[in-house]
C-alpha cells in the first residue's frame, strides 16, 4: 500500500498481481458535489474504453457478457456495479474491495483516464506523482538490492574470521568481540566511526550504521568486506588492513559520487532541452 497527494487528496495505490491499481474511490473526493463510480461507469464512452483494454489485456475477458451490458448503456434506467460488471464480463481492470483499505480500485490505465473526468489538471498531477511514486521505489529497490549483496559479502567476511582469527578455544562471548572488532574495520574505513560511537551520536534512530548507508556506501562496503576476507587470509595486520582499506574506500567513493554527480548533469541538461 502507498500513497500519494494531490491537492490535499491522499489517493491510495496498490498492488495486484503486480499491477499497480489506483483507488478511484479515493480520488473521487476531489470531485465536487456528489458522484459515484457508478455514474462514470454507466456512461458508453467508458464503457467502449473499458472494453478495448480488457480485449487487449485480459484473453479470459468476456466479450459477450459486455456487449449485453454495453448496448444498454445510455438508457435512463441503466446501471451497473463494480462489482457486478467484474463478475458478468470477468473484468480485470476494476477491483471492489472491502475492509481496511476497502474502495474501488482501477488499473492505472483506467485510472488516469477517470481522473480526466475529475479534470484535465487533476489528471496531469495524478500522472506527475504517480511517476514519482514509481521513481522512488526503484530507488528503493536498488537500495535494498545492495543492502542484500553487502550482507551476503558479509558472511564471506565472517567466515574468513572465523577460520583465521578466531582460537579455537575461547567463549562464545569472546568469538563475538572478535567478529564486531572487525566489523568495526570496515566502519572506520568507510564511515570514519565505529559501531557504537555511531549509536552514541544517534539516540533516536533504530537499527545501526549500515541500515543509513547510502546505495553507493553499500556497493563499496561489499566491495570492502571481500578485500578485507582477502587480506585475512593473507595474514596482514588489522592496522595494515584498516589503512588499506580506508584508503580504497575513499578512491572507490570518490568514483561513485562522480558517476552518479555526471547523471544529475545530464538529467538536468535533458530537461533543460525539453523544457
Amino acid at each position: 500500500m502507498a500513497k500519494i497527494n494531490i491537492n490535499e487528496t491522499e489517493i491510495s495505490v496498490i498492488d495486484i498481481n503486480n499491477e499497480d491499481y489506483i483507488c478511484l474511490t479515493d480520488m473521487l473526493k476531489a470531485k465536487d458535489g456528489d458522484f459515484f463510480v457508478t455514474d462514470w461507469l454507466r456512461n458508453r464512452n467508458t464503457l467502449e474504453f473499458l472494453g478495448i483494454w480488457e480485449q487487449v489485456n485480459n484473453p479470459l475477458f468476456n466479450y459477450g457478457e459486455f456487449a449485453i451490458i454495453r448496448n444498454k448503456s445510455g438508457l435512463n434506467n441503466f446501471k451497473v456495479s463494480v462489482k457486478e460488471f467484474v463478475e458478468r464480463t470477468n473484468a480485470v481492470c476494476l477491483q471492489a474491495k472491502s475492509g481496511r483499505y476497502g474502495g474501488t480500485y482501477a488499473h492505472k490505465d483506467i485510472a488516469f483516464e477517470f481522473a480526466m473526468w475529475i479534470s484535465p489538471e487533476f489528471k496531469i498531477y495524478l500522472v506527475k506523482e504517480f511517476q514519482r511514486l514509481k521513481k522512488e521505489e526503484q530507488i528503493l529497490i536498488g537500495w535494498t538490492a545492495k543492502r542484500e549483496l553487502s550482507k551476503i559479502n558479509y558472511l564471506i567476511h565472517t567466515d574468513a574470521i572465523k577460520h583465521n582469527l578466531i582460537p579455537k578455544e575461547i567463549s562464545y562471548v569472546q568469538q563475538c568481540a572478535i567478529y564486531a572488532n572487525e566489523a568495526d574495520v570496515l566502519n572506520i574505513a568507510l564511515f570514519g566511526k565505529t559501531a557504537k560511537q555511531w549509536r552514541d551520536e544517534s539516540p533516536d534512530k533504530k537499527g545501526n550504521i549500515r541500515d543509513y548507508a547510502s546505495v553507493n556506501e553499500l556497493i563499496c562496503l561489499s566491495n570492502l568486506e571481500n578485500l578485507n576476507a582477502h587480506f585475512i587470509i593473507e595474514n596482514i595486520s588489522q592496522t595494515e588492513r584498516l589503512l588499506k582499506l580506508n584508503q580504497i574506500a575513499i578512491h572507490q567513493m570518490t568514483i561513485l559520487q562522480s558517476i552518479v554527480s555526471k547523471k544529475y548533469l545530464n538529467e538536468n541538461a535533458s530537461d533543460s532541452v525539453i523544457k
